[in-house]
């Protein structure tokens, strides 16, 4: 009887020291089985594809212009430099803010921008005042800049002409 017990724990020890080592060969390099990371390994590698997902991160955030640059959609606010003349024109929901400069509402007819700062409403023509927020609820109202240099905050989609 005690033969059979050394027997039978001698098999179970063999059995486990197989099954540790498959597991130990499987294991990937880098892995939890696996811990060991070369610097090279960091360098080369791994950096590089966290810093290409962060640069993805970034864009989809910020809504970077389409190709011509015309064209943008926001999450967040983001700021927005028009020249003397230039229109911003924004769709349903579009929100922006006077932050430099001078603009005034472009608007085919009335309700032009309604300010959310004030509850009021802006018609055609109307100047902007700045640091109020202002939100196109129609399509086809805007904002035209009047200074030489004028930089708004947008959030949503717009289109620069």
């Amino acid at each position: 009887m005690k033969k059979d017990r050394w027997l039978l724990r001698a098999f179970v020890l063999l059995a486990l020291s197989a099954g540790l080592m498959t597991t130990a060969l499987a294991a990937e390099a880098g892995s939890s089985g696996d811990p060991l990371v070369t610097l090279s390994y960091l360098n080369d590698t791994f950096f590089n594809n966290i810093m290409q997902r962060v640069d993805q991160k970034i864009a989809e955030r910020t809504g970077q212009a389409l190709p011509g640059g015309t064209s943008s959609s926001a999450a967040s606010f983001v700021v927005v430099t028009l020249n003397e003349g230039q229109t911003l024109t924004g769709g349903i929901g579009c929100e922006v803010m006077l932050r430099v400069g001078s603009a005034v509402c472009v608007s085919p007819s009335d309700p032009g921008l309604i300010d959310e700062t004030t509850a009021a409403t802006l018609a055609n023509g109307g100047a902007l005042v700045q640091n109020h927020l202002y939100m196109m609820t129609i399509e086809g109202r805007g904002v035209r800049a009047t200074a030489a240099t004028t930089k708004v905050l947008a959030r949503g989609s717009y289109t620069v002409a």
